[in-house]
């Protein structure tokens, strides 16, 4: 039987906690979802401060666990761009690093196309499939000068 009311405070910390237990949720997105069963914003609000005061809900874990899950496919720019429309704060944004992106942008285009660039068009088109993946400009064309020369 559905209920028609808003939950109360013990089922709308219920229903937080079955939504953390399926994955790890950034704050506002935590909100959002959660909103339409508040009383009121201020118990919403002070639902997740007790969650993150118990250490049950952290934007920090939340990235962590995101930048890993994006970074077998997107560059530095493309995860944080995500984790900002997310909700994430700035300072935990400014901690996703480029380091290794060299790396991954070289995992991604190996597993994407099999053999070197030949021509102008096809070293274009990498670039472009890089570049709508989030990886900077420097990272791109370190890589594919490097394949295109094998001597750099």
């Amino acid at each position: 039987m559905a209920k028609d009311g808003p939950d109360t405070a013990v089922e709308l910390r219920a229903r937080a906690l079955r939504l953390l237990a399926r994955r790890e949720h950034a704050r506002a997105e935590l909100a959002r979802k959660l909103a339409p069963r508040a009383e009121s914003s201020e118990a919403l609000g002070e639902l997740l401060d007790a969650l993150e005061q118990g250490k049950q809900l952290s934007e920090a874990r939340y990235a962590e666990v995101r930048v890993r899950q994006l970074s077998r496919k997107y560059g530095a720019a493309r995860i944080r761009r995500d984790l900002k429309a997310s909700g994430v704060g700035g300072d935990i944004i400014d901690r996703v690093s480029g380091e290794g992106e060299l790396e991954r942008a070289r995992a991604i285009l190996e597993r994407k196309y099999r053999t070197p660039a030949t021509s102008r068009e096809e070293r274009a088109r990498r670039m472009r499939f890089l570049q709508s993946r989030g990886f900077s400009s420097d990272v791109i064309f370190r890589l594919l000068s490097s394949r295109a020369d094998p001597e750099r």
